[in-house]
């Protein structure tokens, strides 16, 4: 008996390494890619980096942003698609992917009710109706009174076929009875410009970009798409004061992967974006972009994306939008 001692202390020193060695590694354990569908330098890139920075010192590891434009969102969609469910890949997401795609494009290989895996809603940038300077309307009933006395004579830009203002805009046309062609862009930036310089007389446009130009009054904004004010733009009134209860708009965002993510890595991720939330830098640039912060779990996400899409399905099939 005595002898078996320590062959057996010698077993369990020689099975504790082994044993150790097959404990999976704590996520994560490694860099993890962010994927963010629109040009660098934009509302979008400039929110996920922030996030990114805010998020990466607690979580232990960097957030690499991988910036990937083009096709309504959906060539950033199919680098996620393509990559192991593991947690180490995910993506900014926004109206395209989340609540609009689905509605417009006869074809879409990802159906987004089952294909993602829902992280956390990041939150949502009001969408404001903006004019030139020298149009003829302070506020929206005259823009109403204005559009309706020259029909088909005004046209409004955005930055590009299906984007969160295309769709405001047409949700507006819809609800006042009005006429306005739509002119798309390549872009934010080139839109607004136009709006600017009288090209274009009138868009629907995210404060995340919008913003600088409105307070330079190089714009005049006539109506948030809110359902209360704006908290940067306090003083400008919502479509529901005007009368229009249902132009309720915003470009919606929030943090998606592969379906089939380990729990465990959508919980960590979850919890890091709330904290990230509250940081003090964070918290800045939200007041200044007069972003509205939502909170909550990845079934509170996936339950308001999936209402919204069913809002919208509806408000698309009426404007008649379909894209190839």
């Amino acid at each position: 008996m005595k002898r078996m001692i320590p062959l057996l202390a010698a077993a369990l020193a020689l099975a504790t390494p082994f044993a150790s060695a097959q404990q999976p590694a704590a996520y994560p354990g490694q860099p993890v890619k962010w994927i963010v569908p629109y040009v660098a330098g934009g509302g979008t890139d400039n929110l996920a980096r922030s996030l990114a920075e805010a998020m990466q010192p607690s979580l232990g590891q960097p957030l690499v942003i991988d910036n990937r434009p083009g096709a309504s969102t959906n060539i950033g969609v199919s680098v996620l698609m393509q990559a192991k469910p593991d947690g180490y890949t995910i993506m900014q997401a926004e109206n395209a992917a989340l609540l609009f795609n689905e509605h417009m494009f006869a074809k879409l290989p990802y159906k987004p009710a089952s294909d993602f895996t829902y992280i956390g809603a990041i939150g949502r940038f009001p969408v404001a109706l903006v004019v030139h300077p020298d149009f003829p309307a302070k506020n929206v009933a005259e823009f109403v009174r204005y559009v309706k006395a020259n029909p088909e004579k005004v046209s409004y830009a955005s930055p590009g076929n299906g984007s969160p203002h295309h769709m405001a805009m047409e949700l507006f046309k819809q609800k006042a009875g009005l006429t306005i062609t739509h002119v798309p862009y390549k872009g934010a930036a080139p839109a607004m410009t136009d709006v600017m310089g009288g090209q274009v007389p009138t868009m629907m446009l995210d404060l995340a970009s919008g913003l600088p130009i409105i307070k330079a009054g190089k714009v005049r904004v006539l109506a948030i798409a809110l359902p209360q004010r704006a908290s940067a733009l306090p003083e400008v009134p919502t479509f529901v004061e005007a009368g229009f209860s249902d132009v309720n708009a915003y470009a919606f965002h929030g943090l998606i992967g592969p379906a089939g993510m380990p729990p465990e890595a959508v919980a960590r991720i979850n919890g890091e974006l709330h904290k990230a939330m509250k940081a003090p830098k964070v918290v800045k640039l939200f007041s200044e972009f007069g972003f509205e912060a939502l909170p909550g779990t990845p079934q509170d996400f996936y339950k308001l994306s999936r209402a919204e899409s069913d809002r919208w399905g509806k408000i698309i099939a009426a404007a008649g939008v379909k894209l190839d």
